[in-house]
């Protein structure tokens, strides 16, 4: 799973068996350790919850993702989930979780278990 973070925005990108995985277990974790600390991010399923939601609490940025979404996402042509989440007055968080595509340019990542760009399929 990857992490990108600008500004008060969150994406969370997944493989196919990161989306497999979140549908039959209801979590995903990953982590970056530095140092001094450790940083954890996590998606996880959550009942009654109509939109993602999300929290930092410990070191741990968690989203969660309704867990019907969950559920489904692995075998449906939806290609993410996009939530604004109002703070407070002044200010939101935009969250945004998808499937994790093949690059279209040159990459040295493994993208074995990435799944195929629409982009390149035209």
């Amino acid at each position: 799973m990857k992490i990108r973070i600008r500004g008060n925005s969150v994406r969370l990108r997944l493989t196919k068996t990161e989306v497999d995985g979140l549908a039959k277990t209801g979590v995903f974790s990953e982590k970056i350790v530095f140092p001094d600390n450790t940083l954890i991010y996590t998606i996880t399923a959550k009942e009654a919850i109509n939109t993602m939601e999300a929290s930092y609490v410990e070191n741990t940025i968690t989203i969660y993702i309704p867990k019907k979404d969950c559920l489904e996402w692995p075998t449906n042509s939806i290609i993410g989930h996009k939530h604004t989440l109002k703070i407070d007055a002044k200010n939101s968080l935009s969250i945004l979780v998808e499937k994790d595509f093949v690059c279209m340019d040159e990459t040295v990542e493994d993208q074995s278990d990435n799944y195929p760009n629409p982009k390149a399929l035209i």
